[in-house]
């Protein structure tokens, strides 16, 4: 019955309905995460915890719902590079995959023409002011040096053909621009493992951890990105940190940032 009724609702009514869900959710997560012994440095939101995700605890931000790894990035973002500065012009960003805590500070931004794309852009159920466009990361409808900056945030390790994506960035990359790619890395494994012939769910994710992964990254990842022509720098970027700080702003134990340019 439930389903039949949802056949004939407007599309506004249900979205009107999701929304409200997610809302009084929110609100009742409010409550349970209250305090103020963890900070997340994209909204500023704070909380006796971050929540737990996927079994990973003080990982999720209940406001934002930024993760580890994206406030980590935030952090060197806004600490080490020129993205947040005062500039003369525009910058030109091309941002995989946009993350919600990204896209609503990016898109807001008046210093940055922010270009925000996916393979699939109706799988994106947030408010949108900027248009996400419809982008093949093998093939990327972009002019050659178009870019000032690349964002690609754990977005290879579901490509087949990632050395052509690798190629595609470095293309679109201005020859003064820089990109981070971040992956998930195995920090046990020397190399890169990946086995095509595992295509089932079942398959991939007792293989790479999650079913529509298609290789699980070792410490050659920036051989990999060098193969294409980047300069890459990896930055043991969590090693900065005390534990004490990991844990009140939620980052990572162990992840390097790849810092990737054509010019070193």
């Amino acid at each position: 019955m439930r389903e039949t009724i949802k056949k004939f609702l407007p599309e506004r009514v249900k979205y009107n309905y999701r929304n409200f869900r997610k809302y009084r959710k929110k609100q009742q997560l409010e409550r349970e995460y209250a305090g103020n012994e963890v900070t997340c440095n994209i909204c500023d939101h704070q909380y006796r915890i971050f929540e737990p995700f996927k079994n990973v605890p003080n990982e999720k931000c209940t406001n934002c719902g930024s993760m580890k790894r994206h406030r980590l990035l935030f952090q060197y973002l806004n600490g080490e590079t020129e993205l947040f500065r005062e500039k003369k012009e525009k910058l030109k960003l091309l941002h995989f995959a946009p993350e919600k805590a990204f896209y609503d500070i990016f898109s807001k931004r008046p210093d940055i023409e922010y270009f925000p794309c996916d393979i699939d852009p109706g799988m994106y159920k947030f408010n949108r002011n900027t248009q996400i466009y419809e982008i093949d990361i093998t093939s990327i409808d972009f002019k050659s040096e178009t870019f000032d900056i690349i964002l690609c945030n754990h977005v290879l390790e579901h490509i087949i053909d990632d050395k052509k994506a690798m190629t595609e960035l470095f293309r679109v990359m201005k020859k003064s621009g820089w990109g981070i790619f971040q992956v998930p890395i195995a920090f046990n494994r020397e190399k890169t493992y990946e086995d095509f012939s595992k295509i089932t769910p079942e398959e991939r994710y007792a293989a790479f951890g999650q079913i529509d992964h298609v290789r699980w990254y070792g410490l050659d990842y920036p051989r990999r990105l060098e193969s294409a022509g980047f300069k890459v720098h990896d930055i043991k970027y969590t090693h900065e940190f005390t534990e004490e700080e990991k844990f009140r702003f939620g980052f990572p134990e162990k992840e390097s940032i790849y810092f990737c340019s054509k010019s070193s």
